[in-house]
């Protein structure tokens, strides 16, 4: 716990920086012990609410805290405005089941910032596929310590070049889904943003679509693991279908035997270009196959012909290093 507690504080920093840089205001601390009870608690004030939607309206354009109970919550909340971290007073011992507003998210995110820390979201579905723990559509977000689990898509978001996401010790599991009209779902998949790391993370049993799609214009993919093992027609490991700069490097990589599509783990530029990937480095990472599978596969598949830096890949027979698509 100490060294989650030097993480809290550190993400602490980040949402400060933003309150100043925006002018900000925080709540004011109550000056007497708010009388009421519920499970969601305004760190600012002592105020107990009944529901999560309650607490976050009364943050309102403020900057607050809201601190959770042990439980599991039939409950979804929409953030309009202001910064808000959404924290379980013990981390894993939270969960947001089935429930979603406005037929998105548990959590439906278009303030100026938010910050999740070690919340379960699970078994989120929805009329058109796209159900997930949290659908980010504008604004910062930074999330620790939390679990994405049984749903359609762990974390979906809009487009905000402007707008950073920090993800960190979060697991993403069972989720994806290619079943819909709307096109596949993925465990994570980010829009055109302009910053995304992914740091310290898993990817695992994957449903369909891709462990993580991202169109953001700069990625920092570290020291995660994406075990396909258990998946079913999953695709690629990682996509980037817009091309990026920043760096993938020191993650782990098993590929399943059951994918919809296995010719590549990285997939570079796929779609329309908005990026430029020069400079992308690959470097440090472990591919192989789950034991006792043999196939071609390549590691990173690349439609952009940028200048790739690829170095110190370990990866099993039948892989190739790099293809030009």
């Amino acid at each position: 716990m100490q060294f989650a507690s030097r993480i809290a504080n550190s993400l602490d920093w980040v949402f400060l920086a933003l309150i100043l840089g925006l002018g900000l205001a925080v709540i004011p601390a109550a000056s007497v012990s708010a009388q009421n009870s519920g499970p969601f608690t305004i760190a600012e004030t002592g105020r107990s609410y009944g529901s999560l939607q309650g607490a976050v309206n009364a943050i309102g354009e403020q900057r607050g805290t809201i601190n959770i109970a042990a439980g599991t919550y039939r409950q979804c909340a929409v953030q309009t405005a202001g910064v808000i971290v959404y924290a379980a007073q013990e981390f894993g011992t939270v969960t947001f089941d089935r429930t979603a507003c406005e037929g998105k998210a548990a959590l439906v995110l278009r303030g100026l910032g938010a910050e999740v820390r070690g919340i379960t979201f699970s078994n989120i579905t929805v009329r058109d596929g796209n159900g997930a723990g949290i659908r980010l559509e504008k604004g910062a977000l930074n999330v620790a310590y939390s679990r994405f689990l049984n749903s359609q898509q762990g974390i979906l978001t809009g487009n905000d070049p402007e707008g950073h996401i920090y993800i960190m010790r979060s697991t993403f599991s069972g989720l994806g889904t290619c079943e819909n009209s709307a096109g596949c779902a993925h465990s994570l998949y980010i829009g055109n943003y302009g910053e995304l790391t992914v740091v310290e993370s898993r990817f695992e049993r994957g449903r369909g679509g891709h462990y993580l799609k991202a169109r953001t214009a700069t990625v920092r993919i570290e020291n995660n693991s994406f075990d396909d093992a258990g998946g079913s027609a999953t695709n690629y490991m990682i996509d980037l279908p817009a091309g990026s700069g920043g760096a993938i490097a020191d993650n782990w990589f098993i590929q399943g035997r059951d994918k919809e599509n296995y010719s590549a783990f990285i997939a570079l530029g796929a779609e329309t270009v908005l990026h430029s990937s020069d400079g992308l480095s690959v470097t440090g990472n472990e591919a192989r196959f789950v034991p006792g599978l043999q196939r071609s596969s390549v590691f990173l598949a690349d439609w952009t012909g940028s200048r790739v830096a690829m170095s110190g890949n370990r990866l099993a027979s039948g892989l190739t290093d790099y293809e030009r698509r």
